[in-house]
């Protein structure tokens, strides 16, 4: 009994072909093209991770809040550069204890960075934040020019 059946790939249908076995190349792209990423990062960790991130808009402004609990004010790191908005973190942390009989020895470390392409209607240069209760505000003020105005009536003469 074979184990070769015909099978779909890129949307063709490749007829299995029991008298020889597949090329050395079509073997590799099988193995390299289908799980070797999910295999090699799923088993490592990487120590990054994004938090979560709201962004809202109103009349005058672009808010970005970022939920980083457990920090301080000092652990970011927020700059502009060609119209992106880029946060980030880094953290190394070791531990250590030292006893008659043995060494116990921690150490990590982590971080995270997010970038944030700015509209054209962003006045990047009185862009401010506030870090309180584990959430990083930015606000982005938009140009005057941009911000909407209210309706107004035009009286007919």
């Amino acid at each position: 009994m074979s184990n070769l059946v015909n099978t779909e790939r890129n949307g063709l249908r490749r007829r299995a072909n029991y008298s020889t076995f597949p090329s050395l190349s079509s073997w590799m792209s099988d193995i390299l093209g289908s799980d070797i990423n999910t295999l090699m990062t799923s088993n490592f960790n990487t120590g990054m991770t994004l938090p979560a991130t709201n962004i809202k808009e109103t009349d005058d402004a672009y808010m970005v809040e970022v939920a980083i609990p457990g920090m301080k004010k000092e652990d970011f790191d927020i700059e502009i550069d060609q119209n992106i908005l880029t946060i980030s973190n880094e953290q190394e942390f070791e531990d250590s204890e030292e006893k008659e009989s043995y060494t116990r020895r921690e150490f990590g470390y982590s971080s995270f960075k997010r970038s944030f392409t700015l509209p054209e209607t962003a006045d990047d240069e009185k862009i401010s934040a506030n870090y309180e209760n584990g959430i990083l505000a930015i606000e982005i003020p938009k140009r005057e020019e941009a911000k909407q105005k209210p309706a107004r009536r035009i009286d007919i003469k």
